[in-house]
């Protein structure tokens, strides 16, 4: 693989770095290298200022708005946007649903919703774990029922990252009697989240946040024009949606940016009188991860690179999704093991409530123990590592 960047590629990069420079709020960019949780304020700013520089879709086709990039550009921007601060967009509509519409839903579905979607008009959220199904979603009881020319939907949705700020849900239903395989019984609904028979009840992390929700719908009204695709067909679609998603839990270029951040504040911790980074002992557990992570990023361009061709993303989102939260748990578990006693939260109000003042020691250091601890959600997310295995074993090896 060739990974000399061309002229033009050089070019681009120089656009990226002026654009993040003269676009990118310094406040977005300050709480992001910190660790700070962005309130949907910041995220959605920073979404429509990428809308206005007709970037927001990234991974998008053309035809609906998407940036065209090739691989090696795509490359750029996710390394130039780690580096400089940038947050990743919220994906559940940008980089979830979207694929899923254009991809699936009719003509009329996607005139409604992509624009929106792209503009961040709107906030989405996911709707696939239940309190009872979590890695077996197939198992998924939620149910929709037709009356009319719509369906009756009833059942709870568990774990839905920031439901609290969401405008529509995406959801599998089940809508197959109790003699249909559980997979040819689910379909795929897009239900909108001011329904006055939806309830959104918070669930508070360890650190006090309201990241996660439950979601509980009583007699849901939902129109069947809300059906994508066919009934029945919803595995399928969620199928496509998963590997999209799995293939964006790698977070390649914000492990870079850790990587390195982790480095300097190594550089500048005393441990014996010399700096830790000079301790054997621990250069080579971070030379062990930044090996791990270079295999990643390879990885991840092939990736790239396959679906530039039109290809969907395969088992290799599967490998990127165990490895991509290997990596990025090793390094938030290694930032604990430098900041020591510095490692106490800080927040600006703007951003999350909770914890209010100035970090007691090195501001890099702040926030490492809530992010080690609440980052170990993330091989279960997704599609646990466990299923992953399970995934890469059937798809690759045909065991």
């Amino acid at each position: 693989m060739n990974i000399d960047f061309s002229a033009e590629e050089l070019a681009f990069q120089d656009e990226v770095r002026q654009f993040l420079s003269t676009k990118l709020p310094a406040d977005i960019s300050e709480g992001t290298l910190k660790g700070l949780h962005l309130g949907k304020e910041a995220h959605v700013r920073w979404q429509q200022i990428l809308h206005a520089q007709g970037w927001a879709g990234v991974n998008w086709p053309v035809e609906h708005g998407g940036t065209g990039w090739t691989p090696t550009q795509k490359y750029i921007w996710s390394t130039e946007c780690a580096n400089a601060g940038a947050p990743d967009v919220v994906p559940f509509g940008l980089k979830m649903v979207a694929p899923v519409i254009y991809s699936y839903g009719n003509e009329e579905q996607k005139k409604r919703f992509l624009p929106d979607i792209l503009a961040s008009n709107v906030w989405w959220c996911q709707g696939y774990s239940e309190p009872n199904a979590g890695s077996d979603l197939a198992s998924l009881r939620t149910t929709a029922v037709r009356d009319g020319d719509d369906y009756l939907v009833n059942g709870t949705k568990t774990w839905t990252t920031l439901g609290q700020y969401a405008d529509w849900i995406f959801c599998l239903v089940r809508t197959g009697d109790s003699n249909t395989k559980n997979q040819e019984a689910i379909t795929f609904l897009l239900i909108d989240m001011n329904d006055p028979a939806i309830t959104v009840s918070p669930i508070y992390m360890l650190d006090g946040l309201r990241e996660v929700n439950e979601i509980h719908f009583d007699n849901v009204r939902v129109p069947a024009a809300n059906r994508i695709g066919e009934e029945g067909k919803g595995w399928t679609y969620a199928k496509v949606l998963l590997t999209h998603e799995r293939t964006g839990i790698a977070r390649v270029a914000a492990s870079k940016q850790k990587l390195a951040a982790l480095k300097v504040l190594a550089q500048s911790t005393s441990n014996g009188g010399e700096a830790l980074l000079d301790n054997p002992a621990f250069a080579q557990k971070l030379a062990e991860v930044e090996i791990e992570l270079l295999a990643l990023e390879y990885t991840d361009l092939r990736a790239l690179s396959a679906v530039s061709t039109g290809k969907a993303p395969g088992p290799e989102s599967s490998i990127l999704k165990i490895t991509g939260t290997e990596v990025g748990q090793a390094i938030d578990e290694m930032y604990v093991e430098v900041a020591g006693y510095y490692s106490m939260p800080f927040v600006k109000e703007q951003f999350m409530v909770g914890f209010e003042g100035d970090p007691v020691g090195p501001e890099e250091a702040a926030n490492s123990a809530p992010h080690y601890f609440n980052n170990r959600k993330a091989s279960i997310y997704g599609g646990s590592n466990e299923i992953q295995k399970n995934i890469i074993s059937k798809a690759v090896l045909g065991l």
